[in-house]
């Protein structure tokens, strides 16, 4: 028994040493693995490795013993978490002495001395020790960089885990990094080194003496001058070297007698990158630095900036010295005093001002901006600064506005005074006698408005600016101040001469009615109620398009104020009364006029979205009367309006969609069943009781065999219901349901069985899974087979079918597959075909009214990616099989799906569609010509590779339909052409003559754009193969 036993015991041992052997002497790199994994099992201990390795640990030979220590060290550096404390002994101490052992060796013992830095068990006082022993016996620059890496790492690893025992070393530890990292070299290695030297500086680590040895065992990289190899395996970028470098350059204010001098000569130097990375470290710097490490080098660090700013040919060389003459004000800004300590702000300030206030004085000459720059950069750092400058160069600038009379110059001279009042907005006052513009506020109120009175626009936009700017200083205009300010607002939003100073005079009216509604509702509404009252009247005299184009003004005035809710309630009345003046025949209104005034209340139906109550307020105002109008002018009459055939046009129609959309989006859920339970009855059985003045002569019953123009009244119902948030429950669905698909097949009124169509899409979309939602796809799919089997209503049931198919597609649906066969099955139809084909459009596009995630639809994330994988493939396999003459349709169906794919979905399945794509080029008809140009134009300039086999084909076909009849086709194929010329050169130069005199003939269009996107591509393709191009 004792026999067996001793056997088993010696087969392991054995084996271990066979494993040594094998590493040591036969140079094998497995076997280290082996015997790492069996130690971990527990197979063998440390130990038994350790007694093993004994002859070769020992022999005379440097290799051998290299390579036992490289085994032993590689078995550590994944069994470390294995050792005992004991054994974590044994072995730091083998391994130091070792350090002593022959250059050979030292690679494998560091490499044993960074996996026991690893361990858990180490006990105090060892980490010290081990460091100083390389401190001492290693000199680590000589190394290779994988091994001084391996050196950065033991540190690293120390002082994460045995700060307190490092701390204990004085400044003994930083003087021996010094050491190890004086004359480093090697990217990987700086970037480890930079982050221990900032560990040694934000944790407190004793530095002693050695600060200046420090900063210059690290500044003597700065600036960092690294340009990574090609294919660099590493992935470090320059980036990283300057930020990684900057973090320790920036993080003691113990450097700056030394940092300073050297970012000065550098911002001198000649070099652009030195001069950045200076700039951005002085910024950095500032965080840390206070006034008594700055005081000595203000007068040069200004003096560099300065020179920088005005002498500069580099804009990012400008900003960053703006930027970092902002930190430098902001440090001396913070900085404590005591009362008897020199305040080097206001010094530092009054130098500024010294050398930058009389150029301000010359708006004509070149250094007037970048004086003002410093200016505002300096006061943009403090409420301090900002006081100081201000109230030194305010004086001046006003001065100058009123000595200059030309134009150009007050424009320069208010820039730079708008400039300063921006800044004032960053700091707040309590008292309001503090605030440095109190003092100006006359001044700047008449210079102001001899702005907005100028002749020149540039000097009025700048006015309107500055007016805005004022405005929102708070308490700082007076009421009198506010009406002079609306009267100016008034009168540049009637110009007729340049439309920027009215739409910057509605832009400026918004923003003001948000803070002061009182002046607005007292002095502008008033005059725009009665430009309107003007504007009927010229309406009804029938004055031409300047008469209306103030109407127009006058509408978008109100809609831009609307952006209170108090004003609110007064422009929506207005608006509204306008509105229904145009419906009583007082006026002779146009469908532009009418389209006008809808487009102003969606304007203010928007800027209600913000405000629940404004959006509510709106709602129950706005959509009352409108149906209220609507409904009135469906009604049969024995008077003639001209209004109330207007109001059933498709136009306002669709611009009274809009306006109910919006206005029913943003509302809660209650407010919305509140408003349902009142509109759906309207529709379903004429409950009209909530509708304001509504004494109609007849019953409104769009759907029980109403007239015409009721019917077509149901858009505004699903612009409402397809609006509603999901969770509102719909009163009498089922039957609202079975009207609307009734509806969708009347084949008399086209625009009312479309309305009638996406709105029961839209209320499918939404309506949650379940065996009513099965019921109502029953019905719609029986509707549309019968339609579509023969008879007058194949048209309405394709509409039917199409927009239920999208409704079905944005929700993933499993029916939407079905649907989508059944749509494809009708590019063969004779009838329908390109109807179907034009259907793939509408399926990928995003819709307005209706199916809109605004509108609460259900839109799920990457239905066309889904889209094109479940179907593009059985579009291609159709297209082969179909006729010649179906051919088109399906060109035309692909071709709607690939234009509105996103690329890099496409890019993959290229080859394959490509082919299809230029054979759809010679589809006679050009909405399929222009749908498959916009879609290759981006693959041209996104996959050239593959592009650039087709080029034969490329060139020909774009050269033919530069001469098509379709204007839009002769742009797109043109701006192919141009993006042509980014395929490789060598494949082009073939093309060059012949393309170059091809493209002379639309140089001749008969239409500009034409001529303009010819100009470009045949300019490309003139310097194509030229030197630089």
């Amino acid at each position: 028994m004792a026999a067996a036993a001793a056997l088993e015991a010696v087969a392991p041992t054995g084996a271990l040493w066979g494993l040594v052997q094998d590493f040591v002497m036969g140079q094998q790199e497995g076997p280290a693995d082996q015997v790492a994994a069996d130690v971990k099992s527990g197979s063998y201990t440390v130990l038994q490795v350790v007694e093993a390795l004994g002859s070769s640990l020992e022999n005379p030979e440097p290799r051998t013993r290299a390579r036992g220590i490289q085994l032993l060290s590689q078995v550590l550096l994944q069994c470390h978490s294995l050792l005992l404390e004991k054994e974590v002994v044994h072995l730091i101490l083998f391994y130091e002495n070792r350090l002593k052992d022959h250059h050979l060796v030292i690679p494998s013992v560091l490499q044993g001395l960074r996996a026991l830095s690893l361990c858990v068990a180490l006990p105090p006082g060892l980490a010290v020790s081990v460091l100083k022993a390389i401190f001492q016996e290693v000199h680590v620059q000589s190394l290779p960089q994988v091994d001084r890496h391996t050196v950065y790492s033991i540190i690293t690893n120390f002082m994460r885990t045995r700060e307190e025992e490092l701390k204990g070393l004085g400044a003994d530890f930083t003087f021996g990094f010094i050491q190890v990292m004086d004359g480093e070299k090697d990217p990987r290695n700086l970037l480890v080194a930079f982050r221990i030297v900032h560990d040694l500086i934000s944790r407190d680590y004793s530095l002693g003496p050695f600060v200046e040895e420090l900063f210059e065992v690290t500044s003597c990289y700065f600036p960092i001058d690294f340009t990574p190899p090609p294919n660099d395996p590493h992935g470090i970028q320059r980036e990283d070297l300057i930020l990684s470098l900057r973090a320790v350059l920036a993080s003691t204010p113990r450097f700056a007698e030394f940092l300073l001098p050297l970012l000065i000569e550098k911002v001198d130097s000649e070099i652009l990158s030195a001069k950045l990375d200076s700039l951005q470290t002085l910024n950095a710097c500032c965080a840390v630095y206070g006034q008594k490490e700055l005081k000595d080098f203000l007068p040069s660090l200004w003096a560099s900036i300065r020179r920088e700013v005005f002498q500069t040919a580099s804009e990012r060389v400008e900003a960053e010295g703006l930027a970092a003459l902002n930190s430098l004000t902001a440090c001396l800004s913070r900085s404590v005093l005591r009362a008897d300590a020199e305040d080097l702000l206001d010094s530092f300030l009054s130098n500024i001002l010294q050398d930058c206030r009389h150029h301000l004085c010359e708006p004509d000459m070149k250094l007037v901006w970048p004086s003002a720059k410093l200016l505002q950069a300096a006061a943009g750092a403090s409420a301090r600064a900002c006081d100081h400058i201000t109230s030194n160069v305010l004086p001046l600038l006003l001065e100058q506005f009123h000595k200059h009379s030309q134009s150009n110059q007050r424009r320069t001279i208010l820039e730079m005074i708008l400039g300063f009042l921006k800044l004032q907005q960053k700091w707040s006052y309590e008292d309001k006698d503090e605030r440095p513009l109190s003092g100006f506020k006359d001044q700047l109120c008449s210079l102001v408005f001899m702005a907005l009175t100028d002749p020149s626009t540039q000097l009025q936009l700048v006015g309107i600016r500055t007016l805005t700017v004022l405005g929102a200083q708070p308490d700082l205009l007076s009421s009198g101040d506010l009406e002079l300010a609306v009267g100016h607002l008034y009168r540049l939003s009637f110009l007729e001469e340049d439309s920027q100073s009215w739409v910057a005079a509605l832009e400026a009216s918004g923003t003001l009615a948000t803070l002061y509604p009182v002046a607005f509702s007292s002095h502008l509404v008033p005059k725009l109620a009665g430009e309107l009252c003007i504007e009927e009247s010229d309406l009804a005299r029938g004055y031409g398009p300047t008469k209306c184009s103030r109407h127009r003004r006058c509408l978008q005035a109100l809609s831009a104020i609307s952006t209170h809710a108090s004003i609110v309630k007064e422009t929506l009345p207005l608006l509204l009364q306008h509105l229904r003046q145009m419906n009583k025949g007082n006026t002779v209104a146009g469908t532009s006029e009418v389209i006008a005034v809808c487009q102003s209340l969606q304007q203010v139906a928007e800027k209600c979205q913000q405000d629940p109550e404004s959006c509510w307020y709106f709602h129950q105002t706005a959509i009352p009367c409108l149906l209220a109008l609507a409904v009135q002018a469906s009604m049969p009459e024995k008077e003639h309006s001209v209004l109330k055939k207007v109001l059933l046009q498709d136009e306002v129609l669709a611009a009274m969609v809009s306006v109910i959309g919006t206005a029913t989006t943003h509302l809660s859920p209650d407010l919305a069943a509140q408003s349902v339970a009142h509109i759906v009855p309207l529709f379903l059985d004429g409950n009209i009781t909530f509708l304001p003045e509504n004494s109609f002569p007849g019953r409104f019953q769009p759907f029980q065999d109403g007239s015409s123009g009721q019917r077509r009244l149901v858009a505004l119902l699903m612009a409402f219901v397809c609006s509603l948030p999901r969770n509102v429950e719909i009163p009498q669905l089922n039957q609202l349901m079975q009207e609307l698909l009734e509806l969708s097949c009347c084949h008399n009124c086209p625009f009312s069985s479309t309305a009638a169509a996406k709105c029961f899409a839209g209320l499918l979309n939404k309506h949650p899974a379940g065996q009513q939602l099965d019921e109502f796809l029953q019905l719609a799919v029986d509707k549309v087979e019968a339609g579509l089997s023969s008879g007058p209503y194949r048209s309405q049931a394709f509409t039917l079918l199409l927009w239920v198919t999208k409704a079905l597609v944005l929700r993933y649906h499993p029916l939407s597959s079905c649907l989508t066969d059944r749509l494809m099955g009708l590019l063969s139809d004779p009838e329908l075909g390109p109807a179907a084909a034009d259907g793939f459009c509408l399926l990928m596009s995003d819709c307005t009214d209706v199916l809109t995630r605004a509108g609460h639809a259900e839109v799920r994330i990457m239905f066309r990616q889904r889209f094109f994988t479940d179907n593009v493939p059985a579009l291609v396999r159709g297209f082969h099989a179909a006729p010649r003459d179906v051919k088109p349709n399906y060109l035309k169906g692909l071709s709607h799906v690939l234009n509105r794919l996103p690329k890099p979905v496409l890019l993959p399945e290229l080859p394959t569609l490509l082919s299809l794509l230029l054979e759809a080029l010679s589809c006679p008809d050009s909405v399929v010509q222009l749908s498959t140009l916009s879609c290759l134009q981006p693959l041209l300039l996104e996959a050239p590779q593959v592009m650039s086999l087709h080029v034969d084909t490329l060139v020909t076909k774009f050269l033919n339909l530069s001469s098509s009849p379709s204007m839009a086709v002769r742009i797109a194929a043109l701006q192919c052409m141009h993006a042509v010329t980014h395929l490789p050169t060598p494949v082009l130069l073939p093309y060059k003559l012949q393309v170059i005199r091809a493209l002379a003939k639309p140089l001749d269009d008969k239409k500009r754009l034409v001529r303009k996107e010819a100009v470009s591509a045949r300019g490309e393709w003139f310097l194509l193969g030229s030197p630089g191009s």
